[in-house]
């Protein structure tokens, strides 16, 4: 499916370790336009962690980042968002007492010619912006606080993709909502990958995961177990993963796999 394009972000070979202790160890993930990646382990296994490498939160000790083919120096988040990388947060970060229009363009206002806010231009954007992401939402003059949990994670993409992201890190995007808000967040990454966005998906929910990624690398001990096209796992194979270590037939192993005899 993939073998033939050049990927819109590759980490290779990537550590970190923080007093001696190797939080990531080696990695390579991989991740192409428009398709969603899912990244799983247990609390410590080492995938936050090389994410945040990615968004330029931590500093990697080794390894190389490529953004569409070219080597990507990416030491804090300005970098990360100069190479078209967001991440959006499980808090999501929005401003709550006011609107959407307002919030996507927080911190980078527009202004008219007499310097005062281009609230009608904003707006305007804003609604183009959110009609192409979730063209069921209304809400534009409501405080962003009055909206559902699937609603604000479509303000808090809106303001991500508003400035032309292209890789989007997707932090637990369906914790605490609901099944309807939860199936409204999905559609939302099925209009991203449409527009040949490519998302990161950290989750903690394996019917999440399977719902929502084409792929999903496995992290233990700070280690990729290995990778595999959800069609061509189970469930129990990538917990199986997850837990044990042990790579199963159908994904391709990790340098942290288990090693059979």
């Amino acid at each position: 499916m993939t073998e033939n394009r050049t990927p819109l972000v590759e980490m290779r070979n990537v550590s970190i370790s923080f007093g001696g202790i190797h939080a990531v160890d080696d990695a390579s993930i991989d991740l192409f336009p428009g398709e969603v990646v899912a990244l799983l382990g247990h609390n410590g296994a080492g995938k936050s962690t090389l994410i945040k490498i990615l968004s330029g939160a931590y500093k990697r000790d080794n390894g190389d980042i490529l953004v569409r083919g070219d080597f990507a120096d990416i030491n804090n988040p300005r970098d990360a968002k100069k190479y078209g990388i967001e991440t959006i947060y499980q808090t999501l970060a929005v401003a709550d007492n006011v609107d959407a229009a307002a919030n996507l363009y927080l911190g980078r206002e527009l202004r008219t010619a007499w310097g005062t806010l281009d609230d009608v231009a904003m707006e305007a954007k804003a609604r183009e912006v959110m009609g192409r992401l979730n063209p069921n939402f209304q809400r534009f003059k409501e405080p962003v606080k009055a909206l559902s949990g699937g609603q604000r994670q479509s303000v808090a993409i809106a303001r991500a993709i508003l400035f032309d992201a292209q890789i989007l890190i997707m932090d637990e995007p369906t914790a605490a909502l609901g099944p309807q808000e939860t199936a409204q967040v999905g559609d939302l990454i099925q209009q991203l990958k449409k527009d040949g966005i490519g998302i990161f998906l950290i989750s903690h929910d394996i019917h999440d995961v399977f719902d929502l990624a084409d792929r999903v690398f496995v992290m233990k001990n700070g280690r990729v177990v290995g990778h595999a096209r959800t069609e061509d796992v189970t469930k129990d194979e990538v917990l199986g993963m997850i837990i044990l270590g042990k790579c199963p037939p159908g994904a391709v192993p990790g340098p942290g796999a288990m090693q059979t005899a």
